[in-house]
């Protein structure tokens, strides 16, 4: 295994203990970060696209970033949560390589972590728990800051944490990077190391010196769907990150990730995330201050 392909920098956003009463039940958040939450007591439900998944007590619950979901929660419930960032720059984010369990057991360990993790980092636990509260520019700006002002020691401590609470999924989690075809891995890295610019379907069959049914076949099986769909996921997703934490247009972005049409630009990110970019855009930087939820 060739473990620098793996190795990511992960910052915390937000870390702290929540106590609910039938009112974590956010609809449809599709976040650029990811979530972890640790059920302290109660029951709830989170609910995605593979599947609906009831939650435990004494679990942790992984939600990888850009995964659309919701919140259904119908009577008491505690949890600790953990917001984290992947700098991933210009290559594949951990979970295009690795396929995570969505829940496992916590131990006794796990729960001193997270406690520590927000002991150290008493600053970054949520006021508001509406997600436009969080998931907006100002906060990522604020907290991405307070990563790099915080103590050394401390820094490096939350890093160890967060990784340390990530690696207890890696136990019962699938490497793609074991079995995945080696040119179709090739033609990912190729994919997003050139996320930029247009990324023709012609140039990645030759570049995997295929034809290019072949690819397309060969891709189709290796990452269940077409390269077409692979790439406008991708730019997509980097349209979302880059929508919330930098000051550019819609068109801006558009042009930057290779899009020469803006019309087909949207139509392709409403289909994706369910609202256009102009409404993304204005969701994620309204930073609503509702006081019930997470």
């Amino acid at each position: 295994m060739n473990k620098e392909a793996y190795k990511r920098n992960f910052i915390l956003l937000n870390v702290g203990y929540a106590y609910h009463n039938a009112d974590w039940n956010w609809k449809n958040v599709h976040s650029p970060f990811s979530r972890i939450h640790y059920v302290k007591r109660g029951k709830a439900k989170i609910l995605r696209e593979d599947g609906n998944f009831e939650l435990k007590e004494d679990h942790l619950y992984l939600t990888p970033s850009y995964v659309k979901h919701s919140y259904e929660c119908k009577e008491e419930l505690e949890l600790y949560y953990l917001h984290i960032y992947e700098d991933i720059g210009k290559n594949p984010s951990v979970f295009d390589l690795i396929n995570f369990p969505i829940e496992i057991k916590a131990n006794k360990l796990d729960k001193q972590l997270v406690e520590r993790l927000i002991e150290v980092n008493p600053e970054k636990e949520l006021q508001y728990y509406e997600p436009s509260s969080y998931d907006n520019s100002v906060h990522f700006d604020h907290h991405v800051d307070l990563h790099h002002k915080s103590p050394l020691a401390f820094e490096m401590e939350s890093e160890g944490i967060v990784k340390q609470l990530f690696s207890r999924f890696l136990t019962n989690a699938v490497y793609r990077n074991d079995n995945i075809e080696e040119r179709i891995l090739k033609s990912l890295r190729y994919i997003h190391s050139n996320i930029d610019n247009k990324i023709d379907i012609n140039y990645l069959a030759e570049h995997c010196f295929l034809s290019k049914d072949h690819f397309i076949r060969l891709f189709k099986k290796e990452m269940n769907c077409t390269p077409g769909k692979y790439i406008n996921r991708k730019k997509i997703e980097a349209a979302q990150l880059r929508l919330l934490i930098e000051d550019c247009n819609v068109k801006d972005i558009a042009y930057g990730l290779g899009f020469d049409n803006i019309s087909y630009f949207n139509r392709i990110f409403t289909k994706i995330t369910g609202e256009n970019p102009g409404r993304y855009k204005k969701h994620f930087n309204s930073g609503g201050k509702n006081p019930k939820g997470l």
